[in-house]
């Protein structure tokens, strides 16, 4: 059943007009003064150099007054909430989306908790399709490598067990321009569609996570439609807030993000974006099954049982926010961009390192290498330099291990091959002593002796 923004289940009204377009430009007429800035944050720990913006985002003090409102608005009286509110909101939100990433209509936008979620929503549809034999056994999903854990599960969970085949595109990190994304997916594409097998979905990710690159989604979108590939879902999880994004000129099936990353959303809230077409040809619904199932998915998803919904209620305070800013969104993500490329610099000029990435394929985070001498040789060994930063240097950063491949050297500093590298990210509350922080904590253990024994069982 294709869903209308003036039904009132998706919180329309027969007799009025589709809601009022929202700009996402600023409107105020100064700026945001630091000092409101560090009100805004001051739920934070003090004693934490916070440069992982990118794992859990973060939620202004304002935006988190209003989710307190809308909490308090349903507790005082659920059943007018549910009848003549929540609807209502949970549209105000999606047309709001639907004007940031430049969607035709506001019924291809569905609020859902995060990308997890969206993955789940497109991968069950791929698994019923192979499950009922409408796609042949073998035939084929493809991916990066370097996709999102949880996406990697839905694949098994909904695409591998129902016969289908998966292809995982192996990107090359460090990396210095497109062309080598491009050129590595051209050939995972022709792998997929080897022996006559077809592709009956590409997945690809916006942002990286780990390690974190920019991806160039439209040319690779464009090499899909080219080569006949059935669908296309991007997974977006840190664009919104990080990058422009313009899902008409992507051209995607699907595109998700996560709006409680960089767009200062409460956790958890992300937006799916359906294409009409693709809304009208492919059978998707919500994973949780609620008595608004087969009602079209904006309005499956803005009820899916007694629930907090505020997160999705809260997007226009979020916007609100953001326009406080000097030239708003926009504004944001250009300093971000600009300060997460200068302390990674600084970072890597410290330690005798170097960038994962040019700084053109970076938006809110990069990569830094991490000094040779730190010995990092496991993902464990990873992860318990990630805790010792952060128990014992009040540091909160992501660590990636780069191990070598067969035959491969590997980039070098002048103690051997760097094998870890810190994912940085900058929001418009960090501090340059953040990465001061962090860049000493770091030189104090490349030049500890024993660090090994600190920290790295033998």
């Amino acid at each position: 059943m294709q869903e209308n923004s003036k039904d009132a289940r998706n919180g329309g009204d027969s007799l009025s007009t589709t809601p009022t377009q929202v700009s996402k430009k600023p409107r105020v007429s100064f700026s945001i003064t630091e000092h409101e800035i560090h009100h805004e944050f001051s739920h934070h720990n003090p004693n934490v150099a916070r440069i992982n913006n990118g794992s859990f985002g973060s939620c202004p003090g304002s935006v988190l007054a209003a989710q307190k409102n809308w909490q308090l608005q349903f507790l005082q009286q659920p059943d007018d909430f549910y009848f003549n509110t929540l609807r209502k909101g949970i549209l105000h939100s999606r047309t709001v989306i639907k004007d940031l990433i430049n969607a035709d209509d506001v019924d291809e936008i569905s609020l859902v908790d995060n990308a997890t979620t969206a993955a789940a929503i497109v991968l069950q549809q791929i698994g019923r399709a192979f499950a009922e034999g409408n796609f042949a056994k073998n035939d084929t999903v493809l991916m990066l490598h370097c996709a999102y854990q949880a996406v990697k599960k839905s694949i098994q969970a909904y695409v591998t067990r129902a016969g289908g085949s998966v292809i995982e595109i192996q990107l090359p990190f460090p990396v210095t321009s497109n062309e080598e994304i491009i050129s590595e997916f051209k050939r995972g594409i022709e792998k997929g569609k080897a022996n006559g097998k077809k592709i009956r979905l590409a997945i690809i990710d916006h942002i990286t996570s780990m390690p974190c690159v920019v991806i160039p989604v439209k040319e690779l979108v464009k090499i899909c439609r080219e080569e006949g590939v059935d669908q296309v879902f991007v997974d977006a999880a840190h664009a919104i807030g990080s990058v422009e994004i313009n899902v008409k000129e992507i051209g995607a099936d699907f595109y998700v993000s996560n709006l409680h990353k960089w767009f200062f959303c409460p956790p958890s809230v992300a937006f799916l974006y359906c294409k009409k077409a693709a809304s009208s040809e492919f059978d998707v619904h919500h994973p949780v099954v609620s008595h608004e199932y087969g009602n079209g998915l904006p309005i499956e998803s803005a009820w899916i049982g007694t629930r907090d919904y505020s997160s999705q209620l809260v997007v226009p305070a979020a916007l609100e926010f953001v326009n406080r800013f000097e030239d708003g969104i926009q504004g944001i993500m250009k300093r971000n961009h600009e300060e997460v490329v200068k302390m990674g610099k600084m970072l890597a000029e410290s330690w005798g390192t170097n960038l994962g990435s040019s700084p053109e394929m970076c938006a809110g985070m990069i990569m830094v290498g991490l000094p040779s001498r730190l010995r990092v040789s496991s993902e464990d060994d990873a992860l318990r330099l990630r805790s010792h930063l952060r128990e014992c240097h009040g540091v909160e950063v992501p660590i990636h291990y780069q191990g070598l491949k067969d035959g491969e050297e590997g980039v070098k500093d002048k103690d051997g091959v760097i094998t870890a590298y810190a994912r940085i990210s900058h929001q418009v509350y960090n501090k340059s002593e953040d990465y001061c922080k962090l860049r000493d904590a770091v030189n104090r253990l490349s030049d500890n002796l024993l660090i090994r024994k600190t920290f790295y069982p033998e």
